[in-house]
C-alpha cells in the first residue's frame, strides 16, 4: 500500500492506495507541537481503523504546507512503516509545465492539485481547492499550469470578522439558510460562503476570457460541497484530488 499524506493548515490527510484504488481516507487536526512518536501513535490507531498494518505500507509520499509539520511526521512514519517518505518539493519530478515566476515557490498542494487534474478532466482546467484558503487555479489547453488566486477561506473570514468587530460572533461553517440573513449569524454565513460562491462563479468568467474558451472546472476542499452547490457554473467536487495527484507523482517517482 502506498500512503499519501497531504498537510494542510487545518488539517492532516491520510489516504491509502492499493494499485490505484484509494482503500481509505482519514483526517487528523494539524497541531505543530507533536513529535514524531506521537505521529506514529496516531498513523498506528488510522491504519488499525481500517484493517492495514503498518507493515502493508511500501511506501509513502507527503505535500506539506506547514514546514514546522513535515520533519516530525516524515520520522514517525519512517519509524512506524519503515519506508522512508519522498516530499514533494522543488526538483521532484510532477510532469507539469509550471509557468509561474518561481516554480520553486509554488505550493505542495497546488501542485498535487494541478497534476491530478491534468490527468483527469480535459484542459483547458480551473481546480479550485476550498480549505483554510481559497485557492483558484488555471491549466491552459496544453496542460501547463498557468497561475492563479488566493484569499482566505470560510474559517479564515468568520475568524477576521469575530475578531477584528465588537459585536459579531464567531460563527461555524454551516449551510446557507438565507441568503438575506435576519441575523447575525445567518447574515455572515450569506456574505461569506454565497459571497464565495459569487466570487468563483466571477473568477472562473474572467479565467476563461484569458484563456480565450471554456474551461473544464474542478473543485476540491474541505469546503468544497458547502460552497460549489450555490455556485452557478457546473463545477464537478472531486474531493480526493490532491490525495491523487499526490499518489501520481509518486508513480512518477519510481
Amino acid at each position: 500500500m502506498i500512503l499519501a499524506v497531504d498537510v494542510g493548515n487545518t488539517n492532516i490527510v491520510y489516504g491509502g492506495f492499493e494499485g490505484d484504488e484509494l482503500k481509505f481516507i482519514s483526517r487528523q487536526s494539524t497541531n505543530v507541537s507533536l513529535m514524531q512518536d506521537e505521529y506514529a501513535i496516531a498513523l498506528s490507531s488510522i491504519l488499525n481503523l481500517y484493517g492495514f498494518s503498518p507493515k502493508q505500507v511500501t511506501g509513502c509520499i507527503i505535500s506539506s504546507v506547514v514546514p514546522p509539520i513535515t520533519q516530525q511526521l516524515e520520522k514517525g512514519i519512517n519509524r512506524l512503516c519503515n519506508v522512508k517518505p519522498l516530499i514533494v518539493s522543488p526538483g521532484i519530478k510532477t510532469g507539469l509545465n509550471i509557468r509561474i515566476d518561481d516554480p520553486s515557490i509554488l505550493g505542495s498542494d497546488i501542485a498535487c492539485g494541478a497534476v491530478a487534474a491534468k490527468n483527469k478532466f480535459t484542459p483547458p482546467c480551473i481546480f479550485i481547492d476550498i480549505g483554510t484558503c481559497l485557492k483558484i487555479f488555471a491549466l491552459d489547453r496544453t496542460g501547463a499550469l498557468l497561475g492563479g488566486a488566493i484569499a482566505p477561506g470560510i474559517r479564515l473570514s468568520f475568524e477576521a470578522l469575530s475578531s477584528q468587530t465588537a459585536a459579531l460572533p464567531l460563527v461555524g461553517a454551516q449551510p446557507v439558510e438565507k441568503l438575506i440573513g435576519t441575523n447575525s449569524p445567518d447574515s455572515m454565513r450569506a456574505g461569506v460562503i454565497t459571497g464565495m460562491a459569487c466570487m468563483i462563479d466571477g473568477m472562473i468568467e474572467r479565467y476563461e476570457e484569458i484563456l480565450g474558451e471554456k474551461a473544464t472546472l474542478v473543485a476540491t476542499g474541505g469546503h468544497s460541497s458547502l460552497v460549489i452547490p450555490l455556485c452557478r457554473r457546473e463545477i464537478t467536487i472531486d474531493p480526493d484530488l490532491v490525495l491523487e495527484g499526490l499518489h501520481i507523482i509518486y508513480k512518477k517517482n519510481q
